[in-house]
């Protein structure tokens, strides 16, 4: 995660209110956003500005239901041990992969979707997207969704920028590929160093809610070595509360994103 990107649960300050009147007019009503600046939409990379101003971008949905969305895989080491787990527990995700790493292990991705589970795309490489120009991102996105699709056996729906951060040639080009953006509402941050199934899930417990977009990795490719063991070892307790508190939990197809 980018320094200054970090996805903060803090209530909205006054200082950050010029920043969401910002975002307000930049990205208001989805169609504006597609003639911002570069980086413009990137503030939508801050947690408070997303989950006030654009709740379908923060991947709010039904109330009764909680979205499980997992970035940077197919991993062959930590996602087999994923769907396992999910398997066991008779539940569907959303995997958000990177082209270079279905590349490596095509096969694991046509696993993820014969195991039931929804396909979309994180991008080629987990490159910062405001500082690619148009080309560049529009040959990243399409060759992601290229092999995503090819993996699944239909196209993908969903897309999540790399860092969770947009921009606007990375709008453009979503939406001549027929990508709809979604982030997440809460995540366990266990790319943090030192990160352990318990702070993952401490993290986590403090976002949930019904109607949550929850994101977690199943891959160390972007980040420490164990972080994907220690959303793993989180996954467990995340399901159990759902279920506690009667919340379904599945992929983004059964989320109603609103």
């Amino acid at each position: 995660m980018l320094p200054g990107m970090a996805d903060s649960r803090a209530g909205l300050g006054p200082a950050a209110r010029p920043v969401l009147t910002v975002a307000r007019l930049a990205l208001a009503g989805g169609a504006a956003g597609l003639a911002v600046t570069q980086a413009g939409p990137g503030l939508t990379g801050l947690g408070p500005v997303r989950r006030l101003a654009f709740p379908r971008l923060a991947g709010r949905g039904a109330a009764g239901h909680v979205a499980l969305t997992f970035d940077d895989g197919p991993d062959p080491v930590a996602t087999p041990r994923v769907l396992d787990l999910l398997a066991a527990r008779g539940v569907r995700a959303t995997f958000f992969l990177l082209g270079s790493m279905v590349a490596r292990a095509p096969g694991l991705a046509a696993e993820v979707a014969a195991a039931g589970h929804e396909l979309a795309v994180h991008g080629w490489d987990h490159r910062y997207l405001p500082l690619r120009g148009p080309r560049a991102t529009r040959d990243d996105l399409a060759r992601a969704r290229d092999i995503v699709a090819d993996a699944a056996g239909a196209a993908p729906r969903w897309f999540r920028p790399p860092y969770g951060v947009l921009s606007g040639p990375a709008l453009l080009v979503a939406r001549r590929l027929t990508l709809t953006p979604v982030l997440w509402t809460c995540w366990g941050r266990e790319w943090t160093p030192g990160a352990t199934p318990e702070s993952v899930y401490a993290v986590l417990a403090g976002g949930l809610a019904g109607g949550a977009t929850v994101l977690l990795h199943d891959s160390d490719s972007t980040a420490p070595p164990g972080s994907a063991r220690a959303a793993l070892g989180a996954l467990p307790r995340l399901l159990d509360e759902c279920a506690r508190r009667g919340l379904r939990t599945g992929p983004l197809a059964e989320h109603s994103v609103r």
